[in-house]
């Protein structure tokens, strides 16, 4: 267990430095054109207000790989973070030096500043074991925050290197709901625990199906990576999405998973397409006689009711990645339907939590708010690496309780 700001003591006056993860989207005139992120470190922001500690948040934006760069400012955070909270929020040009000095010099209790990008320094993402940068950055705080389970996963001065400098190094609310909701999923699940992965390719999710088994009751392998898994018990998959170099990944994954007693349960029929961009003619078809010159896009509607029905059955939903390629509305009726049953199963008292960037991307298209579901991730990245069991940076640089 991590300590929180829950665990701190008298902060009133202190300088919480606070690691956030806002690396949120922009439309061409530089506007916020989804706040989630923003909206889920207010918890967080409010909670040290209310101790009465200057609050000065630390971002990303982007990749502006160690340089100034104005495409990638972090300015727009700033203007939304300020309308959200009602007050202006002090946006600070220049992150180290004496111009963050001078700036932050009159920051009064409760107040609250953000730093330009962090990653318009080469030092933030530097593998090595300077602590320079991390120094510096410690002046600015009497106390290291890091709310960005997104940016967990990476070894960054920010995430992580600076949690080793400036004591006491805590979660913020949204870190320490992240990880209590991965972990209780994980490691002490409700039964029957079933697993969702989706997604096109079997290599980017080894580490999580590996990890699960020995974890789940079921596991349910769906989109595009559900095809390897065709092709390597004999069935015919068309032009359907496929890595033959994981052919016998999966054979061990499914072989592991009889020995453990675990159910994976696969697509019966899928939806099929001979023009991907959704133009051309779509047709239901088994899932192992998909013909040549057609690929399948997404669950078929026998494949959507056994879903559902052992996910109404469950306990415990774990849910990373979509179950077919549901950015093209032709195509989305699976993943939807999927959403669906794990919503319904929420309501009648199952635990659900929901991780992945494009997990989260199908939820938001289909208008479901995040109450449907107990958790919904933060995290794209971070998420998929807490499943597969690797240990997160920016996790573990934090202060035991």
């Amino acid at each position: 267990m991590k300590k929180s700001i829950r665990d701190l003591g008298d902060i009133r006056g202190k300088r919480a430095l606070v690691r956030v993860d806002i690396n949120v989207p922009l439309d061409a005139d530089k506007n916020v054109t989804d706040d989630t992120r923003i909206q889920a470190i207010i918890p967080t922001i409010k909670f040290l207000r209310e101790k009465g500690a200057k609050i000065i948040l630390m971002a990303h934006l982007g990749r502006p790989k160690g340089e100034v760069n104005p495409e990638f400012t972090l300015a727009p955070a700033a203007k939304k973070l300020s309308q959200i909270l009602g007050e202006e929020v002090l946006f600070v040009s220049a992150p180290i030096g004496e111009g963050a000095d001078a700036e932050l010099a009159n920051l009064a209790d409760g107040q609250v500043a953000l730093l330009e990008n962090i990653r318009y320094y080469k030092a933030e993402e530097a593998k090595d074991d300077d602590m320079t940068f991390a120094q510096e950055l410690a002046k600015l705080g009497d106390f290291y925050v890091n709310d960005a389970f997104g940016a967990a996963h990476r070894n960054h001065t920010s995430t992580a290197k600076l949690a080793k400098v400036l004591k006491p190094a805590v979660s913020g609310l949204l870190m320490e709901k992240e990880l209590a909701s991965l972990g209780k999923a994980l490691d002490n699940p409700e039964r029957p625990f079933t697993a969702i992965v989706g997604g096109a390719k079997v290599s980017t999710k080894i580490g999580v199906l590996e990890n699960l088994i020995d974890k789940v009751d079921n596991l349910i392998i769906g989109g595009g990576m559900a095809y390897t898994f065709v092709k390597a018990n004999g069935g015919s998959i068309g032009n359907s999405i496929c890595e033959p170099d994981q052919i016998e990944v999966a054979k061990e994954v499914e072989k592991k998973a009889a020995a453990k007693g675990v159910k994976i349960v696969m697509a019966k029929d899928v939806l099929i397409t001979d023009d991907f961009s959704g133009n051309g003619t779509n047709k239901i078809a088994p899932v192992d006689e998909i013909p040549d010159g057609w690929e399948g896009v997404d669950a078929g509607p026998e494949t959507q009711a056994l879903f559902a029905d052992v996910i109404k059955s469950s306990k415990t939903i774990l849910w990373n990645g979509p179950v077919g390629a549901f950015e093209n509305d032709a195509f989305t009726a699976g993943t939807k339907a999927t959403a669906q049953a794990v919503a319904q199963a929420t309501k009648a008292g199952a635990i659900s939590v929901l991780g992945g960037g494009d997990t989260v991307a199908a939820v938001k298209k289909y208008g479901m708010s995040s109450d449907l579901f107990t958790h919904i991730s933060t995290g794209g990245g971070a998420s998929l690496e807490f499943i597969e069991g690797k240990v997160l940076p920016g996790v573990a640089a934090l202060d035991d309780k």
